[in-house]
């Protein structure tokens, strides 16, 4: 099908039909379409822009990613759909990061096409195509991991992540940066820092943070962050976003 730009949904609907290709090609399962539609009828009510609270979140979490010493950047299905390009952007900024596949539906063949999505776009390598490790009380195969990556990390960026593994990453003492549109999902409300922000946009800004905050030997600092109020911050976006939504028809109704 062929999309215009002039389309008030041009984007997004570049995103579907790109969704529905990775559909098609393994990348993706159905699962992942659902969840996408989730996200982005929270993206509508945040006004489908980075918030000022998001883009703070997404400068700590630079500052935090490059104070890591084993940093680890997980990728599923989704996020190699949508951000694979940001992801390498991620890598090349902070080579030291590890970039890891972490599917909850998993097979072979699905953790192979994230691996070759994002060597296609650059990253020079990817753990957990074959996992070395379990991460303990966890009851999917979220618990596969590789002993060199999230085993070990002490920072760990989960875009797209589910609840479950947050909570079990947090309970081993290791530091979990979210991303997720949704300031109410258990993942938000158990990572150390919580950026309520679509997932290329925020990988994007936190490529650009960490390409201009230090050379790729540096180690940055890592300072305080309030999740709860970024939580807060979000749910006050959404609510004036809603209140701008439902004043317009009294405006227009007004003007005639």
């Amino acid at each position: 099908m062929r999309l215009s730009r002039r389309h008030p949904r041009y984007r997004s609907l570049v995103v579907r039909a790109r969704l529905a290709r990775s559909l098609e090609s393994g990348l993706i399962v159905p699962e992942g379409l659902i969840a996408q539609g989730r996200g982005e009828a929270f993206d509508y009510l945040l006004g489908e822009r980075t918030s000022p609270s998001a883009r703070r979140a997404e400068r700590v979490a630079a500052e935090w990613l490059l104070a890591a010493r084993r940093p680890v950047v997980s990728v599923n299905g989704n996020v190699a759909a949508l951000a694979a390009k940001e992801v390498a952007r991620v890598a090349r900024a902070l080579p030291r990061i590890r970039v890891e596949v972490n599917l909850f539906h998993r097979t072979p063949a699905r953790a192979r096409a994230v691996a070759r999505t994002l060597s296609r776009v650059g990253v020079r390598e990817v753990l957990g195509v074959r996992p070395t490790a379990t991460i303990p009380g966890l009851p999917s195969d979220r618990a596969l991991v590789d002993r060199r990556g999230i085993f070990v990390a002490d920072v760990c960026l989960v875009p797209l992540e589910d609840g479950d593994r947050t909570e079990a990453l947090r309970a081993r003492g290791q530091t979990v940066i979210s991303v997720d549109l949704n300031p109410l999902s258990r993942t938000s409300r158990a990572a150390d820092l919580p950026i309520v922000d679509e997932v290329a946009r925020a990988l994007g800004h936190i490529a650009d943070d960490l390409e201009r905050l230090g050379q790729p030997g540096e180690r940055g600092r890592r300072r305080p962050f309030d999740r709860e109020a970024a939580l807060s911050a979000a749910l006050d976006t959404i609510y004036r976003e809603l209140k701008r939504a439902a004043a317009r028809p009294r405006s227009a109704r007004r003007r005639r």
